[in-house]
Formats: C-alpha cells, structure tokens, sequence
C-alpha cells in the first residue's frame, strides 16, 4: 500500500508550483500590471513629459481634470435626434438584442452585449455642443468617431472574407494546403511592409489599381490624399493583412463539425448553399463570436496603416485613438492627458473582453 503523502510533502510542492509560477507573475506584474496603474496614476496630474523629465516636482495632481478635457466640453447638451442615423442605429441594434433574445438566436452574454452597445451609440451620438458650446478637445470625439469606423468596416471585412475563404479551402488536397499557406502569409509580414506594399498598390502614377482603372478607361483615384477614399484604403490594406489568423480559427471550427450532419442534411436536399446556411453558420457560432471580438479588441489599437500611409490625413479623417495619444504624449508633452485617454481605450477593450469571457463560459456550460 503506498504510503500517504505528509503535509510537509504537499507544502513542498505547493511552494514548487508557486515557485515555477514567479517568473512569469514578476514579468506580467512589472511589464502591464505596473504600466497599468502607472498610467492611471498619471492621467491625474497635470504632467508635461519635458518638464517633469528634468524636474519630477513639475507635475501637478489635477483629479479628473484631464478626462474632462478630453472628453467633456462647454455648454454640452443632448437630443434624441442630433445625430438621426447613428442614434436610430442604436435604437436598431437594441431591437435587433431584443428580438434574437426571444427567439433563442442569440447567447444571453451575446444579446446583453449587443443591447448595451446600442443603448451606448445612442446616448453618446445624443451628446453635442450646443449654442456657443464647444468641446474642450475638438478633436478627440472625431478622431474616436474614425476610430469606430474603422472597426465597423474591418471587423465585418475580415470576418465574412476570412469565412468564406475557409469554406473555400475546408479540403484535404495538396493544392489546398498550399493555398491555406499563400493565404496566411500576409498575416506574418510587418505592418511597415504591408503599409509599403499597398501605398505601391494605391499609387496613383505607378500602381496596379490605377493601371486597372486607366485600362477599364477611367481616371486614377488617389486613395491616399482623397477625403472620400483614405478610410477605405487603410481598410482594405487591413483586411489584406488580418484574414490569415481569422482564415486558421474558421478552418479549425469547420473541421470541428461532424460530417454525419452533412450527410443527414444531404438526404433532406439541404447541400451547397443551404447547408452552409443551415448547418456550418450554427455550428460555427462560437467560432464567429470569437473571431468577432478578437478582431474588434485588435482593431481599436490600430496605429500604423494611419500612421504610414496617410499620416492621419487628409484633415484628419484617417485620424485614429492610438495615433492621437501617441501624438498628445511624444509630440505635444502632454502627459497626463494622452494617459486619460489610454484609460477610456482600455476601459472600451476590457468591455470587449469581458464580453469574450462570458461568451466563452455560456458556449462550455
């Protein structure tokens, strides 16, 4: 009979585990849980970065001042009807909550997450400045308002083309894995060669669009320098770079599912088109969501498709949340201010990821 292990022996072991675990909590610890605490820390003083580099006592503890400067003005209002179509996309993605709730199409976590944010749209596209009002930082809300924009083009981008070329290469061929390889090798390219690539791409003189559209009889369009079209370039330059991650996780959920239920459906005359519609799309549910929520999380920090290809222009309409703080912090010496809006980006991922969790826990229970 083998003999019982004595506490000593168990306490061992414990301490073994901890011991094992210190390397990685000490580098967690001092590498994003001190950066954390650190910056929100600063985002309640009045720090001009040049300023306290000479002379630590130059910072001033403020409270919430910075985040009203950021984010509040003077003599703000609100309205049900001041931005019509952002706020009547709220009241939709509400209903839409509502009405997939009742009918089971949705998770409870999912629906609660899609309610919240259109109560969210609607209430914060409510806000305005009203007679001789102003915003403290006129460019804060804009360049927050891109920032979403971006997510909103991207995040569906990815998803639907990521999906679709999956379903395209779901074979176990040769040709497939090569293809699986030439379509994944994007995602390993740095984000300095991606912005390069498509800034020959979009180049009005020598680029391949520009090539294509002199030959099909029309006039260059410059992507770049074109209010109407720079969004849209930065966009496609990212859906080209994100699909490779997205493309691997829908390959690994559709080879997940059983093939008895595509022969069963086969003998109903649910094939093609309806059974990817009545049998892949439910079993790949989770998969979606959290290719969704991934993407959303990856794409609020974008930085350096607007930094490089369009310099945050033109006017500011590539303009997004990192490269603005990135520019209040390094550029401007304001400090404390750019820390107070890393913290309204964090608290927006943290939502998200919150939401990942529990979607994760309903899909397991």
């Amino acid at each position: 009979m083998p003999k019982a292990k004595s506490p000593l022996r168990r306490l061992n072991e414990t301490q073994s585990a901890y011991l094992l675990l210190l390397p990685f909590l000490l580098t967690y610890g001092l590498f994003l849980i001190y950066p954390f605490f650190r910056g929100v820390w600063i985002s309640l003083h009045d720090w001009n970065l040049l300023q306290v580099a000479f002379n630590p006592d130059a910072k001033k503890f403020v409270g919430f001042e910075n985040y009203v400067r950021v984010m509040w003005g003077r003599n703000i209002e609100w309205s049900p009807w001041a931005r019509p179509v952002l706020q009547a996309l709220g009241l939709l993605g509400i209903a839409a909550a509502v009405t997939l709730n009742r009918t089971r199409r949705l998770t409870g976590a999912t629906g609660i997450a899609l309610g919240l944010a259109g109560v969210a749209l609607f209430l914060i596209a409510g806000v305005y400045a009203g007679e001789e009002g102003r915003w403290f930082d006129r460019r804060f809300w804009p360049t927050v308002g891109n920032t979403v924009l971006f997510v909103a083009l991207t995040v569906p981008g990815v998803t639907i083309s990521a999906l679709l070329i999956a379903a395209a290469l779901n074979r176990e061929t040769r040709a497939m894995g090569l293809l699986r390889t030439l379509f994944f090798l994007s995602q390993v390219l740095s984000v300095t060669v991606v912005t390069l690539i498509w800034q020959i791409m979009f180049s009005p003189r020598q680029g391949l669009i520009a090539n294509i559209t002199e030959l099909s009889g029309g006039s260059p369009i410059t992507w770049l320098t074109d209010e109407r079209f720079a969004m849209a370039a930065i966009v496609i330059a990212t859906i080209w770079w994100s699909l490779g991650i997205a493309m691997i996780l829908f390959l690994a959920g559709l080879q997940d599912i059983s093939k008895d239920l595509f022969e069963a459906g086969a003998l109903d005359n649910c094939t093609g088109i309806r059974a990817f519609w009545y049998i892949t799309l439910p079993n790949l549910k989770r998969t979606i969501t959290l290719v969704i929520i991934l993407q959303i999380i990856l794409h609020f920090q974008v930085f350096g498709q607007s930094h490089l290809m369009t310099q945050g222009g033109p006017n500011d309409e590539t303009q997004v949340l990192v490269r603005y703080i990135y520019q209040t912090a390094f550029r401007d010496s304001e400090l404390g201010r750019a820390s107070a809006m890393a913290v309204f980006l964090f608290v927006i991922m943290g939502a998200f990821s919150i939401v990942q969790f529990l979607v994760g826990r309903e899909e397991k229970d």
